[in-house]
């Protein structure tokens, strides 16, 4: 017959209130929180260059005659001088270049879809919409602007990122199930249909 061997952890454990348990819970999330922010904050430095570097990469292939091979040789020489930079992939550097057109592509419709986000309530800051995409990480704004039409819709979900702490299982459930979005959306049209009415 097999002994049990009882462990100070064992005891500890029988010995644990219900309130110790809740709290050890509740300190691993807020712990959890603490290094989603402070990857947030380090990341949003990379990601300003990111935005810089996206609109050299449309201003020299606008400008210039590098042809397709541009993004190829470009990564060839970020990667030889960074060796342990993963962002300079050819493929990044593709990605980079479409977040940047994404927002900065439509100026007129970006103005206009900014200009009435920040009549709504839930849009009131003097810095929202465009300082909050370095708020987020790049994972986010990657599956923001590959799965949103438009840019109204991305920037709802780039808020809702920020002011909830959305995981990227979270924010790709929300946008693909597009509720939050909608609900928003029609409930705003609403509230300016009923004060025009008014």
């Amino acid at each position: 017959m097999e002994r049990k061997v009882t462990t100070q952890k064992d005891n500890l454990e029988t010995q644990l209130t219900p309130e110790y348990k809740s709290w050890i819970i509740e300190l691993k999330q807020k712990f959890r929180q603490a290094q989603v922010k402070a990857a947030v904050k380090v990341n949003s430095t990379l990601l300003k260059f990111y935005w810089e570097l996206g609109a050299d990469i449309v201003e020299k292939q606008k400008d210039a005659v590098w042809g397709s091979a541009f993004l190829k040789h470009l990564s060839a020489d970020l990667m030889e001088e960074f060796p342990d930079v993963k962002g300079f992939s050819k493929r990044n550097l593709e990605r980079i270049r479409s977040w940047y057109l994404f927002y900065s592509d439509a100026d007129e419709i970006a103005t206009q879809a900014v200009s009435q986000m920040e009549q709504r309530s839930v849009f009131q800051s003097e810095t929202f919409p465009f300082s909050q995409l370095f708020e987020i990480p790049w994972s986010h704004n990657l599956i923001i602007v590959s799965k949103c039409s438009s840019i109204e819709q991305a920037l709802f979900y780039v808020h809702k990122t920020v002011e909830n702490g959305w995981s990227r299982a979270v924010l790709t459930h929300q946008i693909e199930g597009q509720q939050s979005f909608d609900c928003f959306w029609n409930l705003s049209w609403l509230t300016v249909t009923d004060k025009q009415i008014n």
